[in-house]
């Protein structure tokens, strides 16, 4: 093979390969940008209390007209959505990121197993201030199929599903080679993400504007926390590399 050609196809693959990561960067930047935005205006339409009339009328639509006590469904899904919002609680997602993390270190990810440890740690952190500083009242209409203890906006339970399995996924999509399986990770990040956030307003202790912040909050971190992960090996890389050829 010519040195022409060779110099062709290096610079094809190097050029489909920043094709890819730029476009997933840009991706990240918009989820992250997007996500912020969109929370900040929700915030703003529920301090002026112009959700309160949808925020109603949807988590009364999930009770039995006659009886507000009564979430919609047989006895077994009312428990079987008790199960799913514990996916987005805190001892849940300890469980779940000490695995993870134990999965890392033994693989010999050090660096990936760091940032999980102060991420996901970090999204919770955020969450708990924003509740601290917006102290809106819990949903009053229905009684609360579940013991709850803090503030109602944004939705706990949904922003710590959203960063946690968001930011899992990403992680893992990160080292996976095939583009199926890094779908797949995304899409049962998301998928679980959604059902802790509607669970949350099933069982009457959310109001649906609550979730939908968690979640614009959620992905927002985990996009911030994705580009934060892509950009730190890249250096390291670079560093290494200046390093040999002074060598």
């Amino acid at each position: 093979m010519s040195k022409t050609r060779r110099f062709g196809n290096a610079a094809l693959s190097w050029l489909t390969w920043l094709a890819h990561h730029e476009l997933a960067v840009l991706l990240s930047v918009m989820v992250c940008a997007g996500g912020t935005w969109g929370f900040i205006e929700l915030a703003e339409d529920v301090v002026e209390g112009d959700t309160h009339r949808i925020d109603e009328t949807i988590l009364l639509a999930l009770r039995h007209p006659a009886d507000r006590s009564d979430p919609l469904g047989p006895a077994w899904v009312e428990e079987a959505v008790r199960d799913i919002t514990a996916l987005g609680g805190v001892p849940t997602v300890t469980l779940i990121i000490l695995a993870a993390t134990g999965y890392l270190l033994l693989s010999q990810r050090f660096r990936t197993a760091l940032f999980i440890v102060v991420a996901v740690p970090g999204g919770l952190l955020v969450s708990s201030l924003l509740k601290t500083s917006f102290e809106r009242p819990r949903p009053d209409l229905v009684p609360a199929e579940v013991s709850v203890y803090t503030a109602s906006f944004p939705s706990g339970h949904s922003m710590m599903a959203a960063a946690t399995y968001l930011t899992l996924a990403v992680l893992l999509a990160r080292i996976t080679p095939e583009w199926r399986l890094k779908l797949y990770l995304l899409l049962v990040a998301a998928f679980v993400t959604v059902l802790v956030g509607v669970s949350r307003v099933y069982l009457g202790v959310h109001w649906p504007t609550d979730v939908l912040a968690g979640w614009t909050a959620g992905a927002a971190w985990a996009s911030l926390c994705w580009l934060v992960a892509h950009q730190v090996p890249r250096r390291s890389s670079a560093s290494a590399g200046k390093v040999s050829r002074k060598r």
